[in-house]
């Protein structure tokens, strides 16, 4: 008959297991958020490109608004879709984050040609998504976006 010694066993800490539970969601988060980043092309060839206009009509995607609704040198928030749809000139529409790059404030209205971000009055171009004035330092991302006759569908 053997004698062993034993030893407790110590669980893992709080701090052990919050971590591996963090590591946990975080890994389900980005797989269901990764995607796939080449461009598409609909059925006349035409590449749909983030943020312009030129493609036209690809299938599918959430339809945002009627050409009309987007006036000239402005803009419309659609914030449940987390996009600002702008026609910087007469026909021409892009579309961009609605999430300030500066802490991530919602960004609020669209006028004299800028997007304005209420926390910290940031101002983006309705143009090309750049920095007006800080204290973003970085441009609002481009989202997709389609216009097939007077609809604008987000990609």
């Amino acid at each position: 008959m053997t004698s062993e010694s034993f030893e407790p066993v110590t669980a893992p800490s709080r701090r052990t297991a919050l971590a591996a539970v963090g590591a946990a969601g975080l890994a389900v988060a980005l797989t269901a958020c990764s995607s796939n980043d080449d461009s598409s092309s609909d059925s006349s060839g035409s590449t749909n490109t983030a943020g312009s206009s030129t493609a036209q009509g690809a299938a599918g995607g959430t339809a945002l608004a009627k050409t009309t609704d987007i006036p000239e040198g402005g803009g419309k928030i659609f914030a449940s879709q987390g996009v600002v749809v702008t026609q910087p000139t007469a026909g021409t529409y892009k579309a961009f984050s609605s999430k300030c790059t500066h802490q991530g404030c919602a960004v609020s209205s669209i006028s004299n040609g800028v997007i304005v971000c209420p926390c910290h009055k940031s101002e983006f171009s309705v143009t090309d998504g750049s920095v007006k004035k800080g204290p973003a330092t970085q441009a609002l991302p481009a989202e997709q976006i389609t216009v097939t006759g007077d609809s604008i569908t987000l990609a």
